[in-house]
């Protein structure tokens, strides 16, 4: 099947066609829990992912905080005596390959429910399918707002929209009296598809974009794209790309631009930062899950321990992955002993105000978008985050 060009039009399309106990150790506990869990029948979720190709490496790390999150949950016992099972395919960010993969996990290995698939098209082209089959879909990653346009039965997102991320940055930058705005987008569909938004977005809470200008995704042409920015004068830039461009821009800005740069979640990527070095110092990001490097709520409590655990330090990447399983695992654990697709349907639609130790989501029937928690940090010195 040939690939068809993803627009905004196709993402809607796609969304509006699927719419139709106490003195045993601690140590000791877990491993009877865990114990107990396998003898269980397992839970099977599954997942096609970018197991490969160049965006492979930035994902590692959300994987890992899925997989924190199940072996938490199993070593306490599982979900009602039962362990989860996450089965992840490698789909190479391919549209096509993730409906095969989906269509496997379906219909040889039984899961209840799909988590965690990544880019717009491959959600896009996944949604009729959850509509067939009657299969919910909790937790995507990405905030592709076109995904959301139309209610769809089920599909579950546990993050906030890169719509909410635009409209943070712009708020801030309006506040900070900085409302001549330059945008720069991948050429590209994420770029593409976001290019609109902006534009909306910044009419909507009184910016202007005085410039706008597109960027190849491997950064070629990274100097006249800063070049033209610079030639409209704003008094900051929201980035609206990812990956290995954002490195030859940010340093073309920096010596064509000197203005504030805006990058959405999606950037954020320790190797670019690495890559980056002093240069990534002062970028603005939004951020849609909670600060992980302090322990002062259960969430990042829990999170620090889990990483302890493995001699890992904390990041916003494992952070991503634990907390969206740790959605899932509470849909799942609502949803009553007897798991099917339709008990994790009901138990999400059920947690209409629900905290989890400190990232509150609230669904209901009619509302299956989760959180719209977005927050600005700093890259400050070191690559240290600042709020």
């Amino acid at each position: 099947m040939a690939h068809q060009q993803w627009t905004r039009r196709n993402a809607l399309r796609a969304v509006a066609s699927a719419s139709a106990l106490a003195s045993t150790p601690l140590w000791a506990q877990d491993k009877e829990a865990a114990a107990a869990a396998a003898a269980g029948s397992e839970i099977r979720i599954g997942q096609s992912a970018h197991l490969t190709g160049p965006l492979a490496p930035s994902f590692v790390p959300v994987l890992k905080g899925q997989d924190l999150a199940i072996e938490e949950v199993n070593r306490k016992g599982g979900i009602n005596g039962r362990p989860l099972k996450l089965i992840t395919l490698d789909d190479a960010y391919d549209a096509k390959k993730c409906v095969e993969n989906v269509n496997t996990l379906l219909d040889k290995d039984k899961v209840v429910a799909l988590y965690g698939l990544a880019s717009t098209p491959n959600v896009g082209a996944v949604l009729p399918i959850l509509a067939e089959k009657k299969v919910p879909l909790v937790c995507v990653y990405t905030g592709s707002p076109a995904l959301r346009a139309k209610h769809h039965p089920y599909f579950f997102t546990t993050m906030a929209s890169y719509r909410d991320e635009v409209a943070q940055m712009v708020r801030n930058l309006v506040t900070l009296q900085k409302s001549q705005i330059g945008l720069v987008y991948q050429n590209a569909p994420f770029g593409q598809l976001m290019k609109p938004v902006v534009e909306e977005v910044a009419k909507e809470l009184g910016a202007t974009l005085v410039v706008q200008a597109p960027l190849e995704a491997n950064g070629s042409d990274a100097v006249a794209c800063a070049q033209s920015l610079a030639a409209g004068r704003p008094q900051a830039i929201i980035f609206m790309a990812f990956g290995p461009s954002m490195v030859a821009f940010v340093k073309a800005a920096r010596a064509h631009v000197g203005v504030p740069i805006y990058a959405v979640s999606i950037s954020n990527s320790p190797q670019i930062l690495k890559a980056l070095g002093d240069d990534a110092r002062g970028l603005a990001f939004t951020q849609t899950v909670p600060y992980p490097f302090r322990q002062t709520t259960p969430l990042t409590r829990d999170l620090a321990a889990a990483l302890s655990r493995e001699k890992l330090e904390p990041a916003y990447d494992y952070m991503f992955g634990y907390l969206n399983m740790r959605i899932l695992i509470e849909g799942i654990r609502r949803g009553g002993k007897q798991v099917t697709s339709a008990s994790i349907v009901k138990g999400m639609e059920s947690m209409t105000k629900v905290d989890l130790g400190g990232y509150p989501v609230a669904y209901s029937p009619t509302k299956h978008h989760g959180s719209n928690f977005v927050e600005i940090t700093i890259v400050g010195p070191g690559g240290r985050w600042m709020r």
